[in-house]
């Protein structure tokens, strides 16, 4: 693999020391502060320092004569023409000579014989060297120093304050680095995603073996696009990428592009591209495109809003690149649909990857990822977990396993047990239990009916999914809640097994009016979720007899310069879908009033037992409508 070493580590050094968030500068003010501080610090220390002299007596050479004369002196200390006198009593003073004349000479000259010489000790002490002159020259030059510390530490503020300004358009881009192995992840670390997965391995082969490539005269992709629903695992693929590949990763989100500065967006996408490919071969992955990369000319800059120089510069670098470049962009976002028609066009990112929710083996191989380096009970079942959880993502899965082995550390247990995961199910879809929110006697009453009509309907129902689990303990923002879960993986749902969910829906509130002759606040989720489907069925999939298969779109008008522009439709087709909602929401209650008006003993009988033990287990829910005449759907049933 033609690889530069030596240019990947100049350019990790470097991208390591943009990446890294910048210490904001101190105030003027601040720095003003440690100036004076550092000043009172010196000042202080020199006082300590030169006021540590004693006070001593000088006395004249003459009467230093007649003190050496009568014997009362000990040592004298010769420092130039300095003279430090010892007595024989301990006392000193000092005195001063010419410096010409040598000691001896001058008390010679002062009338002290050679025997009272004889009898002092003389000290010479060398006053020459660098001590010498330093403890001369710092009283003078300290002063001088700090003043000219000082305005170096004020300048280098300002300075750091004005290089920050330039800095601004310097690339914020993370790199990992392919030797480090602790972040390292490679295909081994995704499960599922099987298609895509395919279609990166171009990517990595060419990363690895260009050559190969180019000799048959092929370009490889520049741009390659992640889309799919959150927790896909859009950003753990393109890291799977560069662990393949083995080249630096150079990873971004869309919004650290753009900032208050005009043309800041625009220079760190140059920066950006700049180092990639100085370290090419390499990836460059932009995390959430979608916040620059909408649309051009919505905004309320026009043709001068800074989001849309920052594109248009991402547009002329990728579409500046050379076949052998060897530097690839990935891309993740999960709105495709808002992303500029140029961004997407062949040439730029012209390799789509639809990431897809997990199917139910997928699940299981992330489960089985995710459980790892958790100790698993010999009762764990990770494909009927699997099987309990249609429509959850990978990091779905992830906090679901995370969440049993919170929920088995809780309880002081060194071993995650299959109810741990059973619970963690319902914990990551509905929320916590909310075992504060204590019902009375007649809510619970109301509740347990409410979730046997939902139940009831969906058993009985043809096209409804199996019921799994009834309780009425609160959990997230449900007072309740019926657990429902198809018998096998569907793509494709069909325009009656949309009219028996709704059915299914609104059968807490028909239960409510059958029982209790009044209604509460608790279907108020149920009837919006009815409603929703219903107006999708007319609006969006075209399954109305009335209005035909026509599409009206699914956003009710489009946000034009910050006002919403007109529904594209009339008035009249407007009452007309508004019709065909009503219309499909009450043959649904008359779906369910039926059912429940023909099965109320069954009705009782779960509501009964809901409020005796508050939770029904599949097993034990499938005996009761058992007793009262009801089977439970078996798979033969769902797939005739």
């Amino acid at each position: 693999m033609d690889f530069n070493f030596l240019n990947q580590k100049d350019i990790k050094d470097k991208v390591k020391n943009k990446g890294k968030k910048r210490k904001e500068n101190p105030r003027f003010s601040g720095s003003m502060l440690g100036a004076i501080l550092i000043f009172m610090t010196i000042t202080a220390l020199y006082i300590m320092v030169s006021g540590t002299n004693k006070e001593t007596l000088e006395v004249p050479i003459s009467e230093l004569a007649k003190s050496v004369t009568a014997g009362e002196v000990r040592t004298i200390l010769v420092e130039g023409e300095k003279l430090t006198i010892t007595y024989k009593n301990d006392e000193e003073k000092i005195s001063k000579k010419e410096i010409e004349s040598s000691l001896s000479q001058t008390l010679f000259n002062y009338g002290v014989k050679p025997e009272s010489l004889a009898l002092t000790n003389i000290e010479v002490k060398n006053e020459s060297g660098f001590g010498y002159w330093v403890m001369n020259l710092l009283p003078f030059l300290l002063p001088i120093l700090f003043i000219i510390f000082f305005f170096w530490y004020i300048s280098r503020q300002v300075k750091g304050a004005g290089m920050q300004a330039f800095s601004f358009g310097q690339s914020k881009a993370r790199i990992t680095d392919p030797n480090d192995k602790n972040n390292k992840v490679t295909f081994k670390d995704v499960a599922g995603c099987k298609e895509a997965k395919e279609e990166l391995k171009e990517i990595v082969d060419f990363l690895k073996n260009p050559k190969k490539f180019l000799d048959i005269g092929a370009r490889i992709p520049k741009g390659v696009i992640l889309t799919g629903a959150p927790g896909t695992g859009k950003t753990l693929l393109a890291r799977a990428v560069a662990g393949e590949a083995g080249v630096p990763f150079f990873h971004l989100s869309g919004s650290e592009f753009v900032e208050m500065f005009v043309g800041v967006g625009a220079s760190r996408v140059r920066d950006l591209f700049k180092m990639a490919k100085k370290a090419a071969p390499a990836i460059i992955f932009m995390d959430e495109i979608d916040a620059i990369g909408r649309t051009r000319g919505g905004g309320f800059g026009g043709g001068n809003d800074e989001r849309e120089q920052t594109l248009n510069q991402i547009l002329v670098e990728m579409d500046g690149f050379e076949p052998n470049e060897k530097v690839i962009v990935m891309a993740a976002t999960n709105r495709p649909d808002v992303l500029d028609p140029a961004l997407i066009r062949p040439g730029r990112f012209d390799r789509k990857v639809m990431l897809d929710l997990p199917d139910r083996v997928d699940r299981e191989e992330i489960l089985n990822i995710h459980a790892l380096l958790k100790p698993l009970a010999e009762d764990i079942n990770l494909k009927l977990i699997a099987e309990r959880t249609p429509g959850f993502s990978g990091a779905d899965l992830y906090s679901l396993m995370n969440e049993g082995a919170i929920l088995a550390a809780r309880e002081n247990r060194k071993k995650v047990f299959q109810f741990d995961l059973i619970r963690a199910i319902e914990k990551v879809m509905l929320g916590p239990e909310r075992k504060s929110h204590l019902l009375s006697k007649k809510e619970k009453e109301i509740t347990a009916y409410h979730e046997a009509g939902h139940a009831l309907v969906a058993s009985v129902l043809p096209n409804a999914d199996p019921v799994h689990k009834v309780s009425i303990i609160a959990r997230g923002n449900a007072g309740g809640y019926t657990l429902k879960l198809p018998l096998e993986e569907r793509r494709l749902q069909s325009k009656k097994e949309f009219i028996d969910d709704i059915a299914m829906s609104l059968g807490g509130y028909v239960a409510e009016k059958m029982i209790f002759g009044d209604i509460t606040t608790g279907p108020s989720s149920d009837l919006q979720v009815a409603t929703n489907l219903a107006r999708a069925m007319v609006t969006r999939w075209g399954m109305s007899d009335v209005i035909g298969p026509v599409t009206f779109g699914s956003d009710g008008g489009k946000l034009n310069w910050g006002e919403r522009s007109e529904d594209p439709y009339s008035e009249t087709v407007s009452t007309k879908i508004d019709s065909e909602v009503s219309r499909i929401i009450n043959d649904g209650i008359k779906s369910a009033e039926k059912v429940l008006t023909e099965n109320r003993k069954a009705l009782s009988a779960i509501a009964n037992k809901l409020i005796e033990v508050e939770t029904l287990e599949q097993e034990e829910y499938n005996k009761i409508i058992t007793a009262n005449g009801i089977m439970p759907k078996k798979i033969e049933e769902i797939k005739a």
